[in-house]
């Protein structure tokens, strides 16, 4: 897996709180950082997915028609 470099610049009181977390945890904060990111990520194509599957079902008389 190829691994690109950046910085990520976080206010004061979240950047405590995710020190807490990774140390609590035994993770680092790079760590956590990219779990949250693929989190949100996964999320987000959820509901995608999800409007597109209730469009599909709301139109699908229409895209019947249109075949």
């Amino acid at each position: 897996m190829f691994c690109v470099a950046m910085t990520l610049r976080l206010p004061d009181d979240l950047d405590a709180k995710l020190t807490e977390r990774a140390r609590r945890e035994g993770r680092s904060k790079q760590e956590l950082a990219i779990e949250a990111i693929r989190e949100a990520q996964n999320r987000a194509e959820l509901k995608v997915d999800d409007v597109l599957a209730e469009l599909v079902d709301s139109d699908a008389e229409i895209l019947d028609y249109l075949k």
